[in-house]
């Protein structure tokens, strides 16, 4: 029986692209779906800014007998796809059945839309939009739960996958550190130096001046990334912009935890920061990943049961790199949760490229260990 692709067009195909991820996955235990309004989020016009600079996003749905048995996501990103030489389009969000061939024939759809737009390859799963969320298929770490943002694959994604004779285009690492663990001594002794330097103030991200403290979190993570140690992760790079940065304050305002997010300031300049969220993950496996109205009460008490945090970014000014502020930031982090949140147990984050060896080092030296590791492919048309 042969595969046929079908474009996404109505309100039945939309359902159809969520429901496919449950019956795949539905009966297995360390499986837990993103809210749905998250994905639909992607792609909307109204709500993605990769849209309105110049990015086009088609999504499909596999059948075979009538019966839908993959999914996928095509877009091109001309701002960031230009980065990269030759220039590469992007497949995302793939699910599929495990069926002999199916790969194989989304990718050849994937370059054959992409080669008509004029571009010499195809990257993938990648996301449309936001580079740390719904991002590359997963590899290793299938025993443990799929934290906020990150999906969840089983192991015959990797193999129908690698039978498309892909080229490895990337694999990223998510780091843990158990909460119960103690810290580097090293890396305390740092902090408490770093801590009582003149000039040096820590305090956590104000919910009541998110628009502010936004504002100088994005000020350092553009700083930060487009002056990297590594090259080709800084060429990479596009920044933050003020609309991004409000919709993210939009989307995790709701959610954010008191005394989790520390920004450091040197002589009053903000230089170093952590964010972190808890995994909502938590909620999503218990309502199907929707958030109803009659849902609701489900969120009642969810601060104070959460047992997973994902840090979801983690940046310094490269004008105070050096300083130990990393250490500051990150060990205060720990500490404020630890004292707030008893019931938390694991962070979980990074996402962090096997290129960039700086920030791999960093994180181990904090005495955090890889987790899971998710990969990126790429083929050429």
């Amino acid at each position: 029986m042969s595969f046929t692709i079908s474009k996404v067009k109505n309100k039945k195909d939309i359902r159809a692209f969520h429901e496919l991820p449950f019956k795949l996955h539905g009966n297995q235990k360390y499986w837990r779906p993103p809210f749905r309004f998250e994905v639909e989020k992607v792609f909307d016009p109204q709500k993605n800014e990769r849209f309105h600079k110049g990015g086009e996003c088609e999504r499909f749905l596999v059948y075979e007998g009538g019966k839908a048995v993959g999914r996928f996501a095509l877009f091109i990103d001309p701002e960031k796809d230009k980065r990269y030489d030759p220039k590469l389009g992007n497949i995302g969000f793939i699910e599929m059945e495990n069926r002999k061939g199916i790969a194989g024939k989304m990718i050849q759809f994937a370059r054959d839309w992409h080669h008509i737009r004029g571009y010499s390859g195809v990257r993938g799963p990648v996301n449309f939009g936001e580079n740390d969320m719904f991002w590359g298929v997963q590899i290793s770490g299938f025993e443990d739960y799929n934290v906020y943002g990150m999906l969840s694959h089983q192991p015959y994604y990797e193999e129908l996958i690698e039978q498309t004779n892909p080229q490895k285009f990337d694999d990223l690492f998510m780091y843990q550190l158990k909460i119960d663990e103690p810290l580097p001594e090293r890396l305390l002794r740092i902090s408490d130096r770093i801590r009582n330097k003149e000039g040096i103030t820590i305090r956590p991200v104000n919910k009541k001046k998110l628009q502010r403290d936004g504002e100088y979190i994005r000020q350092i993570y553009n700083r930060a990334f487009s002056d990297q140690v590594v090259k080709e992760r800084q060429d990479e790079f596009i920044g933050i912009s003020r609309e991004t940065i409000r919709q993210m304050i939009k989307k995790l305002k709701p959610v954010l935890m008191p005394n989790t997010s520390p920004i450091a300031f040197v002589d009053g300049e903000p230089a170093s920061f952590l964010v972190s969220v808890p995994d909502l993950h938590e909620i999503s496996a218990k309502t199907g990943g929707t958030l109803k109205w009659w849902q609701l009460p489900r969120l009642f008490g969810f601060k104070g049961r959460v047992r997973k945090f994902r840090p979801l970014a983690f940046g310094t000014d490269p004008r105070f790199r050096g300083r130990g502020l990393e250490a500051l930031v990150f060990t205060e982090g720990v500490k404020w949760s630890r004292e707030h949140y008893p019931n938390l147990k694991v962070l979980e984050g990074g996402f962090v490229s096997e290129k960039n060896w700086i920030m791999r080092r960093s994180l181990e030296a904090l005495g955090c260990k890889i987790a899971k590791t998710y990969r990126v492919y790429k083929w050429m048309v």
